[in-house]
């Protein structure tokens, strides 16, 4: 990133989705669920193919509460750290050439985490979005709902507070 010239859109939207799929790829249960998150602008939108292994019920079918819960967990997780970074990357002071899992900062963790479960998640694709409502030095509060055909219908939706990890660790 120049000081002098504006960077070409091309560059920055390079530049952007290298830092977030260095994010994501930090975070091994993602590849395992087979979690992969859009970005359009500064808005992430988490997607969670649908595979049989994630059938909990296979009498209804319907996806494991278990797998529900980790799906809007990993996407809070994400959100908040995409947060934290985006000042970082957006002044130049992240290169997304060089986040690997060592030099990535460090993950929030998840101090408590509360799910509303709606109704049953279909053998079908689900997608989430979360929405930091309090980020401070210390601890931050993520909303995030799932849904699968219709937003306007999430099948489960929870509330996560994070410890935010300090500049030092």
């Amino acid at each position: 990133m120049s000081r002098g010239k504006p960077e070409p859109m091309q560059a920055v939207k390079q530049r952007r989705d290298a830092a977030l799929r260095a994010l994501v790829e930090g975070v091994p249960y993602i590849q395992f669920l087979g979690v992969t998150v859009d970005r359009r602008g500064d808005e992430l939108t988490a997607v969670l193919a649908f595979d049989e292994k994630l059938i909990g019920n296979p009498v209804l079918p319907a996806i494991h509460g278990g797998v529900t819960a980790a799906f809007l967990e990993v996407t809070a997780q994400i959100e908040v750290s995409w947060a934290m970074l985006w000042d970082d990357l957006e002044t130049g002071q992240i290169d997304p050439r060089t986040l690997t899992q060592e030099t990535l900062p460090r993950l929030p963790k998840t101090i408590d985490f509360t799910v509303d479960y709606l109704r049953s998640g279909l053998p079908r694709d689900a997608y989430a979005r979360a929405r930091v409502t309090r980020s401070g030095r210390r601890y931050a509060t993520v909303f995030v709902e799932a849904w699968q055909d219709n937003r306007s219908r999430p099948f489960a939706q929870a509330t996560v507070h994070f410890l935010m990890p300090t500049r030092d660790r």
